[in-house]
């Protein structure tokens, strides 16, 4: 069985399938803040759209980071390491990539256990 939440003609925000919740790649609602302010507007995301699917950030499995300019890595991460759970990290990827707007400066995309 398969449940999907903000469904859109394009992309379900969040997909429940075989214990495992996929989210959808977020970038930041607001994006007037620089790369820290970003990452911090999506994890905040995520944590919702985590609780939708009945679990949390210490069930992550993976998590894709996608930057517009890898010069920031440092900047996004000092958000991350406060977000993350030290004890149960995800298996990660970061790579610079052009991204969907001028002003979109982080996209993340998780997967958890449910």
């Amino acid at each position: 069985m398969i449940t999907r939440h903000e469904v859109t003609g394009r992309l379900s925000k969040v997909l429940i399938a075989n214990g495992f919740a996929f989210l959808s790649g977020l970038t930041a609602k607001d994006r007037s803040g620089g790369v820290r302010e970003q990452t911090a507007d999506i994890l905040a995301q995520i944590d919702s759209y985590l609780a939708m699917a009945g679990t949390d950030r210490t069930r992550l499995v993976t998590a894709n980071i996608w930057l517009k300019d890898v010069g920031t890595f440092n900047e996004m991460n000092a958000v991350w390491e406060t977000w993350v759970d030290p004890e149960q990290p995800p298996a990660r990827a970061t790579v610079e990539s052009r991204l969907a707007a001028d002003d979109i400066l982080v996209e993340v995309q998780v997967q958890a256990l449910v």
